[in-house]
């Protein structure tokens, strides 16, 4: 009986250990496929993660350019001074805000009167944080206040940055 015991026993177990050897590489493979797809994955969301990232920025900085614009051709009409003037004396888009002779004088005189405005596109007189200052605190980087005509502009800080980012787009 022991042997037929033994005769029994012994398929049983090598049975066993075949199905145990055979789990053993199943789950050894699917592991082997889950990393390899776990590392495609990650590269996967690595490469794309930037490219969102890019183009939310570039949304961004869009509105924010945008935003700039419609502060400076709409409310703040900065082209009426720094703008030049066509011969019809309308603005001359071509050259727009390149800087130009203030085109109208006080009814009274007014002392320090400025006779030209300066070129404000592309890369306005200033550093960033200054033009930000001015538009900010109606103080320039002297610390006086814009001389007349320029209004004394008191922003808030992100609508100077937005016009700021418009005039350096130009």
């Amino acid at each position: 009986m022991k042997r037929e015991s033994k005769s029994e026993a012994g398929p049983t177990s090598r049975a066993s250990a075949t199905v145990g050897a055979l789990t053993a590489l199943a789950l050894a493979a699917v592991f082997l496929v889950l990393g390899i797809c776990r590392v495609q994955f990650t590269q996967a969301q690595e490469t794309t993660g930037k490219q969102p990232h890019a183009a939310s920025k570039a949304r961004d900085d869009a509105k924010l350019i945008a935003r700039g614009k419609y502060i400076v051709e709409g409310l703040a009409a900065c082209g009426d001074c720094h703008t030049p003037r066509n011969t019809d004396g309308d603005i001359d888009r071509t050259k727009w805000l390149a800087g130009a002779p203030v085109f109208y004088e006080p009814a009274q005189r007014v002392p320090g009167w400025a006779i030209s405005a300066p070129r404000i596109a592309g890369v306005p007189p200033g550093r960033d944080q200054e033009i930000i200052t001015l538009l900010t605190t109606a103080t320039w980087r002297d610390g006086k206040a814009p001389r007349p005509p320029m209004p004394h502009f008191h922003m808030e800080r992100k609508d100077a940055e937005a016009v700021v980012a418009y005039l350096k787009s130009l």
